[in-house]
């Protein structure tokens, strides 16, 4: 795991993130991790080919999948499909504990057969994006002590792939149980358009982003895009712009020490105190405090 990106989710160009796998050489990433209000990994819609799967010690949370939204409480598991629009949330400005697996399928499909039995099926289904394991419900106790028990093993990839099968095995019970898909929604035919929209402004966020340019690079009408925008992700598409400008600020506070005027033309914005402004409507302090605050984590480390 590279340090430096803790708390980042960062992305490529197409929108998918580059998850920080705990070995680069075992695609799995386990953490125990929380949530709060306006932490850098809060509302950061992103989608990877890896199976995400997030337990809750405490508290509760919600997860978007592909615009809509489920709350999940103590005892809660949900396993969000590979490939799905994605992203956490807090709710009623309260902190959570959760355990996090993101892991790649390709663990599991070491034999052909087994992956086309039980691997492809549940990846491949489009009125799939996500299970959720109601604390009240069958397999949900098991699901949540194979999940919390993660962090002991995180550095063993034998052991995790063991309990991996473990896992899924209860993800094809779960999914069998529901019909394959009777309680999660549809895949939305608009998703790929959505995910090209993503993709322009990745790579354009430093330019001039308008309206029209964003609607325009997915061949779609300004309203659709402005509608896909709040399904998705619950904001315009010019405040996910200014949102995703912000996380970019962040990177850079946390992985050196360039003036906040360099930063500023990295990052497309006009100039310090714009900046500066947009970075503490979303992250709740100055971009100064929060660098302060990082090298002082990094220092206890």
């Amino acid at each position: 795991m590279k340090r430096e990106l803790m708390g980042l989710i960062v992305k490529r160009e197409d929108g998918s993130e580059i998850v920080n796998y705990d070995n680069p050489a075992f695609p799995s990433y386990i953490y125990d991790g929380w949530i709060a209000p306006k932490v850098t990994w809060e509302r950061v819609p992103h989608f990877h080919e890896d199976i995400e799967i997030l337990t809750v010690k405490e508290g509760k949370m919600a997860y978007c999948v592909n615009g809509k939204v489920y709350e999940l409480y103590e005892g809660d598991t949900i396993v969000v499909n590979a490939n799905q629009i994605h992203y956490s949330i807090c709710v009623d400005d309260t902190l959570a504990k959760y355990v996090i697996f993101v892991v790649h399928p390709s663990i599991l499909t070491a034999s052909v057969v087994v992956e086309l039995q039980a691997i492809r099926p549940f990846l491949d289904d489009p009125d799939l994006p996500c299970l959720r394991f109601r604390r009240i419900n069958e397999f949900s106790k098991e699901m949540y002590d194979l999940v919390v028990q993660l962090p002991d093993v995180r550095n063993d990839a034998f052991e995790i792939t063991k309990r991996f099968y473990l896992i899924w095995d209860l993800i094809l019970k779960k999914s069998r149980a529901i019909g394959a898909a009777v309680e999660d929604a549809s895949a939305d035919p608009h998703m790929q358009s959505f995910k090209v929209m993503m993709a322009y402004i990745a790579g354009a966020y430093r330019e001039s982003v308008t309206l029209e340019k964003i609607a325009a690079s997915a061949h779609v009408s300004k309203s659709l895009c402005n509608h896909l925008f709040h399904q998705y992700v619950g904001e315009s598409p010019i405040s996910y712009v200014m949102h995703l400008r912000a996380r970019k600020v962040a990177e850079y506070l946390r992985s050196g020490s360039a003036p906040l005027s360099e930063i500023a033309d990295l990052t497309g914005f006009s100039g310090v105190s714009y900046l500066s402004e947009t970075f503490r409507k979303f992250f709740g302090c100055s971009p100064r405090a929060y660098r302060k605050q990082w090298a002082a984590i990094a220092r206890e480390e």
